[in-house]
């Protein structure tokens, strides 16, 4: 920790968080906006400018729904990544579980459970106007941001792909012409100690700009460990230690040219992400995987008090993550348009492993090395060329991608594995614990025993090329100044190569055994074998199978995909404008990157036989897609210093990609329907020079819509516990969100800065197969920053605290793998819990 301590203080502290105000909302507004220097807050709403079709306007001009987040908000809340983000945007939540890397975001209700690459997400994260193809990919320490949009509903027309429920557009300070520092030191809580440092000015006369940042942050981990017997030797975890490098340079040769290159790199190495127990076994009788989990010697953790933060794990977890990219964005005025070229590539690799049954047992576990990994290596280039003639503005452009997906995946027994096994099944079966069962009881005589070496299971290559390729034009018609029609499409191609190679240590001789003892129990004792069936999908699972041997596999698909939208808007005056608008979003299917198998119990996969260990060869899922409406209005009232806007909203999900863990394995379904509809409402309030307020609501109706075959299809394969038209998990009913500014002038040097902001979620459910067990009640969360220094900000002193009132929530809550028996939906839960309550205190200098 000294090291480090020295390593951050060295920096000097940086201020990357600079300056602006948040503001939300769904489109459009009114007269040319007055400039605003970077940095500041708006003094009105004509002063809030975003991106969100590709060209700067007022945000009350864009028929969108759009939460925008300027500098100052995101420095007044603590926000440094897409996670703190959703604390300031209503409809937004954002979710992590065994690293940081499998970060989701949802919008609306709607989003795509990290832990699978295969799967893409449905709420695009683009910086810099560079596509981050997974929002895990998307997270870490974002710099300098100027300012932050929030994009809701389908963006797929200007956006591309992966972007069924939204987008999250970020951008960054461009270098400037005129010398500048900004420097940050910040302490806390849980040993928190980190800073950042900017530097920027011009390098030859006004024509070259450039910029250098740099970050350090550390933190002790949230959750004390007992280790048990190892071999982990750390004893905290939810640690950050991470640093990150950004350099920009800006060209500006003339008035009709411009180039930006922005060069990154960050590196985190870190204990993360450990859960603890929520729910003890329920039946057959109370607390039996728990107390067979004692008999080894382990402890599983107190269900009735996991944010006591006291976890148990004998195997070490961690997350490496190194992300580097350079991006080339040139700006060209030629003709009667502006050519626009963005290239970039991104190399982002992640190696993180955890104890899977999160006990200090040894009974299974992902090793933190290269065997569990995921790498994407991504090259992109945008081009468009965009203008305005007459009454039309135009827009038409190109994009392509060539993205490069690595995985390894490795999945091990512990020592443990086998006597655990025999203690829960013989415990079923005979009603007392026999330890020996595996080798005596379940299989003798038919077949010599049936044990998994420690150190036995999967190893996994899955090497995966995506390119894709689409046209966009996106067009403004105004028919008068009150009247406008907006006109996009966008045709995609989209095509996937996937080659995998596995094989196994151990070659699967356990699951062998077990399969070939079933075969011959089905035969000479049917009773026994009807008994037991219920346990050979658990003797047999995909990592323990023979039948991936040496196994390799190719597939392919190429997608074809028209998506578009349609915007009709008209304003009454400069106060008022309605719309109503069509979008069709598109998210491109894939290939499931884990090992899959029949389920056990269907008529073509009965225990024992040979189906049971056969590996299916066609993992693909289909694409995703969604047909959007909405109307809305935006007002702008009191002098043009309330912004006031609210829209209706439906969209229909077709083949929405659900990712679903059952206790045993992951399974990748596609839905056939989902539905979501509701209100969002939003406003920005300049209520004073020295008070501004800003918030919004969202009504998410999202739920499933399945006949009567879906459902029951749904519950063979993940163990579903929802109904036909059950709300969607991690989609609450209700979410608002409230921020408000106050700025005190003391003498006429100085100045007090208050800012308190908060979230509010009404309950919903975190896992996917809906278990009552894992609802998260609603719940608030809030953050306050109080500051004090002169008004030129050449410092500044705060004093913060996020998650002020310490409110317990859960992320996501799992079935413990191994201890769902004799179903899911009795077993034991686990949960990956939400931050605790931090404070601390930032040194900010400016110059």
């Amino acid at each position: 920790m000294q090291n480090k301590t020295k390593l951050c203080l060295a920096v000097s502290g940086a201020a990357l968080f600079a300056a602006s105000s948040f503001s939300s909302a769904l489109a459009q507004a009114a007269p040319a906006p007055r400039p605003v220097a970077t940095g500041d807050a708006p003094r009105s709403v004509d002063e809030i400018i975003v991106t969100a079709q590709k060209r700067s306007e007022n945000l009350q001009n864009v028929p969108i729904v759009v939460t925008t987040v300027n500098r100052q908000l995101l420095q007044d809340s603590g926000v440094k990544d897409i996670k703190d983000l959703a604390l300031l945007a209503p409809g937004l939540l954002v979710t992590s579980t065994t690293s940081e890397a499998s970060t989701t975001a949802r919008i609306r209700g709607i989003g795509t459970v990290g832990d699978n690459a295969g799967l893409e997400s449905s709420v695009g994260v683009v910086i810099d106007g560079v596509y981050r193809p997974r929002n895990g990919v998307g997270f870490g320490d974002l710099g300098n941001v100027d300012r932050i949009e929030v994009l809701k509903g389908p963006q797929g027309t200007l956006f591309g792909k992966s972007a069924t429920a939204g987008v999250i557009n970020i951008l960054t300070a461009a270098p400037k012409n005129k010398f500048g520092i900004d420097a940050e030191v910040e302490a806390g809580n849980y040993g928190d100690i980190g800073g950042s440092a900017e530097i920027t000015g011009p390098i030859v006369n006004d024509k070259v700009a450039a910029s250098l940042y740099f970050a350090d942050r550390h933190r002790d981990g949230f959750f004390d460990v007992d280790t048990g017997p190892g071999p982990r030797t750390s004893t905290h975890d939810t640690n950050r230690d991470f640093y990150t490098i950004r350099g920009q340079l800006l060209f500006t040769p003339s008035d009709t040219f411009k180039a930006r290159v922005i060069a990154d790199y960050s590196k985190r190495h870190e204990e993360c992400c450990i859960a603890v127990i929520t729910r003890a076994s329920q039946e057959p009788a109370p607390n039996l995987a728990n107390n067979i989990v004692a008999a080894l010697g382990g402890n599983d953790g107190d269900p009735a008090h996991p944010y006591r933060r006291q976890a148990y794990a004998n195997q070490p977890d961690g997350q490496r993550v190194r992300d580097a990219g350079i991006s080339l964005q040139a700006d060209w005025d030629i003709g009667p348009g502006t050519l626009t070229s963005i290239s970039a590539y991104r190399d982002w690799r992640n190696i993180s492993g955890f104890d899977a049954d999160f006990s200090t047992a040894d009974i299974d576990y992902l090793p933190p090395d290269k065997s569990n990994s995921t790498r994407f290596r991504t090259f992109s280039q945008e081009l468009r060329y965009a203008g305005t003639s007459g009454n039309l503005d135009w827009l038409i452009g190109g994009f392509y991608s060539h993205e490069k997906l690595n995985q390894n995946t490795s999945v091990r027994v512990g020592s443990d594995f086998t006597p655990y096994l025999s203690l829960l099944f013989s415990s079923l079966v005979e009603g007392a614990p026999d330890p020996t069962f595996l080798q005596t009881g379940l299989t003798f005589p038919f077949v010599g025993g049936v044990n998994y070496a420690a150190g036995s299971g999967s190893l996994d290559r899955y090497r995966q090329l995506d390119k894709t390729y689409a046209l966009f034009t996106n067009e403004t018609y105004h028919f008068s100044d009150a009247l406008s029609l907006n006109v996009g499409l966008r045709y995609s191609i989209d095509d996937k190569v996937l080659n995998q190679t596995s094989s196994n240590i151990g070659n699967g001789a356990g699951c062998a055994a077990a399969n070939a003892a079933f075969g011959i129990l089905e035969a000479v004792n049917p009773a026994a074998a009807a008994q037991l069936a219920q346990v050979n999908e658990t003797m047999c699972l995909p990592f323990l199978s023979p039948g991936y041997n040496n196994f390799t596999n190719r597939q392919s698909h190429t997608e074809h995909a028209p998506t578009g939208t349609a915007k009709l808007a008209y304003r009454f005056g400069p106060e008022l404008m309605v719309y109503a608008s069509y979008a069709r979003g598109y998210k491109a299917g894939g290939f499931n990157l884990d090992r899959v198998e029949c389920t056990v119990g269907e008529a073509d996969c009965l225990p024992g036989s040979a189906a049971v260990i056969t590996p299916i060869r066609n993992t693909r899922f289909h694409d995703e897609t969604n047909n959007a409406f909405e109307v809305g209005e935006k007002a702008t009232l009191l002098d043009r210093k309330l912004l006031l806007n609210a829209a209706l909203f439906y969209q229909s999900y077709k083949n929405f990609q659900l990712n679903t863990f059952n206790g045993l394995v992951f399974v990748v379904d596609s839905i056939p329907k989902v539905i979501s509809k509701g209100v969002d409402a939003d406003f920005v309030w300049f209520a004073d020079p020295k008070l501004t307020f800003q918030g919004g609501i969202t009504v998410a109706d999202t739920r499933y819509h399945l006949n009567s075959a879906e459902l029951a299809d749904l519950e063979l394969r993940t163990g579903f516990q929802g109904g036909r038209h059950s709300r969607l998990s991690l989609a609450p009913l209700y979410s608002a969100s409230l921020s408000g500014t106050f700025t005190q002038p003391i003498g006429e040097d100085y100045q007090l800065r208050f800012n308190m902001g908060a979230k509010y979620s009404s309950k919903y459910n975190t896992g996917s197969d809906l278990d009552p067990g894992k609802e998260q009640k609603g719940y608030v969360l809030a953050n306050a920053r109080l500051g004090f220094g002169p008004t030129n900000k050449r410092w500044s002193v705060e004093m913060w605290t996020e998650n002020m009132f310490n409110t317990h929530y859960k992320q996501v809550a799992f079935d413990n793998g191994f201890q769902n028996v004799p179903t899911n939906a009795t077993g034991v839960l686990d949960a990956f819990l939400g931050a605790p309550r931090t404070f601390g205190a930032t040194l900010r200098l400016h110059y």
